[in-house]
């Protein structure tokens, strides 16, 4: 009996790794499609680790920075051949999207400062692939209501795709830790910090707080805002490692992506490494250990109120895994979670999926709840008015208040990125505002024509970036802002 055991398990491991290299080989091969790496693909600017920006001040972070840039700069729009060098490429000095050419480039760090004296700090983390940008409307609120405002860029962001190829999430965290002890520098230990986290930068934020929980010399938040928050991730993710592989052979170094595509977006890489997908894995069980662990101890009490947003369709993160993996875990200390609902309008009803229509019933457990919930969604089936249905905790009532923003008809739901970005945003809005450009309008582009004509991704295009229902997300995040005696009208920007 133990033969024929023994027996069998090997024919079964000899199977499995026959499978396990069969689809090695079919991802180097498949790999090789497509145009070779470009130089912002292949080469990584010196970024500081993690050592060495616990290590550090933020004047010492903003320096290296600044070398980072240079580096880009020496390494790769200096040295591009002759076919990089076209309009739509963001590395290029002579593209209308070359961030160089900006009266203030948005892929660096800033410091927002108020009019008076701060009476609180924020520190705002954008998401993964994204740059300091993402956060800057954000960062303006808080500015007027007297806050100085921390934009981080994280380790691997704002400069090249090739950056994110060794990026790892303790570099990210370290950066986090950084901008949070210069907010109480600048505020002192006694006025409140906020922390406003998106995407990637949201798990960064929740992670940083519980950090604070288990090591006191952290400074605690006294609010976390999230928005699209990366608490979970796709299965695939766990296992995106495996696809990159192949590149540690050079002749399959394209295996370390798992998108490559033209760089015109000046604030944010359409390309996209295999290390990206890992990292944010990675980062997001830590999270949800450390979670269900403080949750065995019973520390969770500690935590700051949170407010999150969220989009109940979300094709980057997870969305249940913000209620059933953070939410579920709160205690009764003020949170809630601002859900947007798909439009109910009738014209979409064939187009839907019907996980898409029944994607608010999965993510809400039943009330009463220990947390608020708001869902923003249509007045009644075909009608474009939409109202905010709110449950407040441990109740299981629905009050009901219409809401002044009209769902608009053409779009059938927002988006993992819409959330951030106001309507009249410059580069992403639907409407944008034309006192600034960035070279392009990604909001407004909706093309026809035949596939692979353009160097747009048109998946991307195609996707909402801009949120009709940004006012109201400015107005909630409006109110949890301690009110302020000084500083209403705001300075001129200045960035540090």
């Amino acid at each position: 009996m133990l033969r024929a055991l023994l027996k069998l398990g090997k024919w079964t491991f000899l199977v499995v790794l026959i499978f396990l290299v069969s689809l090695l080989a079919i991802r180097a091969w498949d790999s090789q499609r497509g145009a070779p790496l470009a130089t912002w693909q292949t080469y990584v600017p010196h970024e500081l680790t993690a050592a060495q920006i616990d290590a550090t001040d933020w004047p010492g972070y903003l320096a290296a920075e600044q070398r980072v840039f240079d580096e880009v700069r020496r390494q790769v729009t200096e040295k591009l051949k002759p076919s990089e060098r076209v309009l739509t490429n963001r590395y290029y000095e002579g593209a209308p999207m070359y961030p160089g050419h900006f009266v203030h480039d948005w892929n660096r760090s800033y410091v927002l400062e108020p009019a008076g004296k701060p009476v609180g700090a924020v520190v705002l983390i954008h998401g993964l692939t994204d740059a300091p940008y993402s956060l800057r409307n954000i960062a303006e609120l808080y500015r007027a209501r007297g806050f100085v405002a921390i934009g981080l860029r994280v380790p691997g962001h704002g400069t090249v795709p090739a950056a994110l190829t060794k990026a790892q999430w303790p570099d990210w965290m370290a950066a986090t830790r950084l901008a949070m002890r210069e907010a109480r520098r600048r505020v002192g230990p006694q006025a409140p910090i906020h922390m406003v986290g998106y995407s990637n930068g949201g798990a960064l934020a929740v992670k940083y707080t519980m950090d604070a929980i288990e090591q006191h010399d952290l400074p605690m938040p006294t609010r976390l805002v999230l928005l699209s928050p990366m608490i979970g991730v796709t299965r695939f993710a766990r296992f995106a490692g495996l696809a990159g592989l192949p590149a540690v052979l050079p002749a399959f170094a394209k295996a370390a992506w798992l998108d490559l595509l033209p760089e015109y977006n000046p604030f944010k890489y359409n390309s996209f490494p295999v290390n990206a997908a890992r990292q944010t894995y990675l980062l997001t069980d830590v999270v949800r250990r450390q979670l269900q662990r403080l949750a065995r101890d019973h520390r969770l009490s500690a935590l700051p109120p949170m407010l999150t947003f969220q989009s109940v369709v979300d094709d980057t993160v997870s969305a249940p895994a913000v209620t059933r993996t953070l939410y579920a875990q709160l205690p009764d200390n003020g949170s809630e979670i601002v859900l947007f609902d798909v439009n109910r309008n009738r014209r979409f009803d064939s187009l839907l999926s019907e996980s898409s229509r029944q994607a608010l019933q999965n993510l809400l457990p039943p009330a009463p709840r220990l947390y608020r919930t708001t869902v923003v969604t249509n007045a009644a089936e075909n009608d474009s008015h939409t109202v905010a249905r709110i449950t407040e905790p441990r109740q299981v009532q629905v009050m009901v208040t219409p809401l002044s923003i009209l769902y608009p008809d053409d779009i059938f739901s927002l988006s993992h990125i819409a959330l951030p970005f106001p309507p009249n945003d410059p580069l992403y809005g639907t409407k944008p505002d034309p006192s600034e450009n960035f070279g392009i309008h990604l909001g407004t582009q909706a093309p026809r024509g035949e596939r692979g004509a353009l160097v747009l991704d048109l998946d991307a295009v195609l996707r909402i970036s801009s949120n009709p229902f940004y006012p109201y997300v400015h107005e909630r995040i409006d109110g949890v802002i301690p009110s302020s005696t000084a500083g209403q009208t705001p300075s001129p920007t200045a960035a540090r």
